[in-house]
């Protein structure tokens, strides 16, 4: 009968909208906003309430270092930055998890933004500054720091077909974004094209410092030898909450204690990513997945 299908039950298990999919809605949808406002409001009160100038952020408007992500120049700069956040984005979420996934990419506005305020604060223009840019900068550094070998293929303005290894692309970008922020940038003048290499250079640095001192030190790869240790008087007697915790066996043929199992290890990918499991969570979710899809 149609009740039975499973998609017609009320416990039907759908998957909930990623957070790679919001953030691409909002950008889409500020970016309506905005242009409806430069075309019918005088003033154009979103640019003025929302992008980022050290001339509001001297008067209070600190939401800015966040909100100037939500507007674009135009709907190029807009696709350009969409289309990075997505693939990059589904790439990565799986791995980083939401919260770190949501984590580097609000700390690489932020830092943008900082480096950006750095530079115009000392030239002392009036130029602002909106865009995703730095957050897409830091998706890719931590994309071409996670899988530094492995092929892509882009469209060089759109119509060249170019295949790079991740490592040499962000070498490239990163040259690229250090010369016009020297010589167009900072320099100002005639070679100042108007991008902000400066915010570029902040999100790559945030994906850089995530990669090297937060991602790699959970063991998910070996690129990273940091790690920070107590000193020998502290370090001496450990809580009880710093001991492993006691080893348990799931029973398998009890189905509740099996789904319960479940539930956990998935919610635990959900906030931490899937290379925090132990190899233990990883072979029961293995040997679930088998049981209960002959149930």
């Amino acid at each position: 009968m149609l009740s039975d299908r499973s998609y017609m039950r009320n416990d039907y298990n759908r998957s909930p909208t990623s957070v790679v999919t919001w953030i691409l809605c909002g950008l889409t949808a500020s970016f309506l906003i905005q242009l409806t406002s430069e075309r019918f409001i005088a003033g154009n009160p979103v640019d003025a309430l929302f992008s980022l100038t050290p001339h509001g952020l001297a008067h209070g408007k600190a939401w800015t270092l966040l909100t100037y992500a939500l507007l674009h120049t135009d709907v190029f700069h807009l696709l350009g930055n969409g289309l990075c956040i997505y693939f990059l984005g589904r790439e990565l979420l799986p791995l980083l998890g939401t919260r770190r996934f949501l984590t580097v990419f609000a700390a690489a506005i932020v830092t943008g933004a900082l480096f950006w305020l750095g530079v115009h604060l000392i030239r002392g223009d009036a130029n602002i500054l909106v865009g995703a840019s730095a957050a897409s900068a830091a998706l890719f550094i931590v994309y071409a720091s996670i899988y530094p070998e492995r092929e892509i293929t882009f469209l060089l303005f759109f119509v060249l077909p170019v295949t790079l290894k991740p490592k040499i692309l962000a070498w490239i970008l990163l040259a690229i974004t250090l010369v016009g922020f020297l010589y167009g940038e900072l320099a100002g003048g005639v070679y100042d094209t108007g991008i902000a290499h400066s915010a570029h250079l902040g999100g790559m640095l945030t994906g850089w410092i995530y990669y090297r001192f937060f991602h790699a030190r959970h063991g998910w790869d070996r690129a990273s030898g940091v790690s920070i240790t107590l000193p020998a008087w502290l370090s001496r007697r450990k809580k009880a909450s710093d001991r492993p915790p006691a080893e348990f066996k799931v029973n398998l043929q009890h189905k509740a204690d099996l789904r319960a199992e479940v539930d956990r290890i998935l919610d635990k990918i959900n906030s931490l990513g899937f290379g925090a499991l132990t190899d233990e969570e990883k072979r029961l979710l293995d040997e679930a997945k088998d049981i209960l899809s002959r149930r």
